[in-house]
């Protein structure tokens, strides 16, 4: 027999002045990292090398976890790194050091015992029953954020490492992650622009803003470079049906804290999903401002679930109605009734079922009520998330937007906003504003933001009510 192969991990690689530090914080034993990085920062290449680290010295199951598994395989599992002509993954994970390998599943077994996994946070749930304890969330902006919900207890149990590495799309929950990184000792946050790191030339980067605009036109071109390039959070998700208005929700100052207001009506409008996934929003209407009190997404569940959440709320019996889209009148979730005549069960009055409208007449009616919504932000940070990912798709060859929104984790959520902006009862007809900060009512008289809270300054002056 010859010569045992002596592989040096990481393999023929060592971190660059730019990723050194993030590198230093994870190989100090640190378990919570943010890195929001510009393109071509080398965020994956870092995270499979400290991977293959960090398989060696604690025995163990890793996930590296894209957005949508077809775009983990695309990304991680068959791409190629465009200086060797060789695998990333062969770079990174040499086949000296593997047992096993299925291309099918993307799975890679180590003869240390460890294993490695390339997922999506669309298809990580039957994964659970053999939980990781070090997980990579590469573009984690557009990723589902309940995934981390999910495996923050597992992590925390056995005490694994997660890495959340990306470029800014809005102010999602990308943002908020940065946020509470920067304030919570013993995570690593850390912003990287292309203008800190050396990495281009001052005529490179205007070369690949010359192009995006070309690409995307002025407007989107810019932002698309500013959040790929600039790490900026301003600019909304490129094709972002919503999220120009909760930026501009977030300028006037409509997104904070909205408590209950008794003696007002609570509505509530709903998506039912094909795999029982059901997104909820509460709403309170008070004069043309509309209160959204709440919000309640999960999965797997029959009605009867759901019915107990809502029981469940201070506000449960506060008369308004529950809005249901068109499959409300489906027979799901294993009963022999419809969804509609299910929930009835629990609040005989008030469960109405919308029609099978177009998805456009949807988008254009949420587009005419949030310019009057306030979003208490702390429960209903997931939904205004969603709200703020959900978007039309580019078409690379075409070279324009799809005219479909993207079908991924934020479309339940955006559709049941979209239930309740079509069957909340309207309490004055408006449009939407003509000018920045204005709401123009039944055509004659212009309100102002500034003026919807000067009346409920004036209400809680009265001890008649809050926002």
């Amino acid at each position: 027999m010859g010569e045992p192969i002596r592989i040096r991990i990481p393999n023929n690689w060592n971190p660059r002045a730019h990723q050194r530090k993030l590198w230093d914080y994870l190989e100090g034993g640190g378990k919570r990292a943010v890195e929001v990085a510009h393109r071509r920062w080398g965020k994956d290449d870092v995270a499979l090398h400290w991977t293959a680290s960090s398989a060696h010295e604690v025995i163990g199951n890793y996930w590296h976890m894209l957005p949508l598994a077809n775009q983990a395989r695309k990304a991680i599992w068959d791409a190629v790194n465009p200086h060797t002509g060789i695998r990333r993954i062969d770079e990174a994970f040499p086949h000296a050091i593997r047992e096993t390998m299925r291309e099918s599943d993307m799975f890679i077994r180590f003869k240390c015992g460890s294993s490695w996994q390339v997922l999506g946070s669309d298809n990580y749930l039957a994964q659970i029953g053999s939980p990781p304890v070090g997980v990579v969330f590469s573009e984690w902006s557009l990723a589902d954020p309940e995934v981390w919900s999910q495996l923050r207890p597992i992590l925390r149990e056995n005490g694994g490492w997660a890495l959340f590495i990306y470029t800014p799309k809005g102010k999602n929950h990308g943002w908020t992650t940065l946020q509470f990184a920067q304030s919570e000792p013993g995570w690593y946050a850390d912003v990287q622009p292309a203008t800190e790191t050396g990495m281009f030339t001052a005529e490179a980067l205007a070369e690949e803003l010359r192009e995006y605009k070309s690409e995307y036109g002025d407007d989107d071109g810019q932002a698309y470079f500013d959040q790929e390039y600039n790490c900026s959070f301003n600019a909304p998700l490129l094709g972002s049906y919503y999220g120009s208005y909760l930026g501009k929700a977030r300028a006037e100052n409509r997104i904070g804290v909205v408590p209950y207001e008794p003696g007002l009506p609570v509505y509530t409008g709903w998506d039912l999903g094909r795999s029982d996934d059901t997104a909820i929003w509460f709403a309170q209407r008070q004069g043309i401002a509309v209160r959204i009190i709440d919000y309640y997404r999960s999965s797997g569940h029959t009605m009867d679930h759901y019915a107990k959440v809502l029981q469940s709320k201070p506000y449960a019996y506060a008369r308004g109605g529950h809005i249901l889209p068109h499959d409300g009148s489906n027979v799901l979730m294993h009963a022999p009734d419809s969804l509609a005549v299910q929930l009835m069960k629990f609040f005989p009055d008030g469960v109405s079922v919308l029609p099978n409208d177009d998805i456009e007449k949807g988008i254009h009616a949420v587009r005419q009520l949030l310019p009057v919504c306030f979003f208490d932000e702390a429960k209903c940070a997931d939904g205004l998330s969603a709200l703020e990912s959900y978007h039309r798709e580019w078409d690379d060859k075409r070279k324009m937007f799809k005219d479909a929104p993207c079908h991924d984790w934020a479309s339940h959520p955006a559709d049941g906003f979209r239930s309740l902006a079509l069957g909340l009862p309207k309490a004055l007809q408006y449009t939407p504003p003509k000018e920045p900060g204005h709401i123009i009512i039944g055509g004659k008289s212009t309100v102002t933001m500034n003026d919807i809270w000067q009346h409920h300054d004036r209400q809680r002056r009265a001890g008649r009510g809050r926002i």
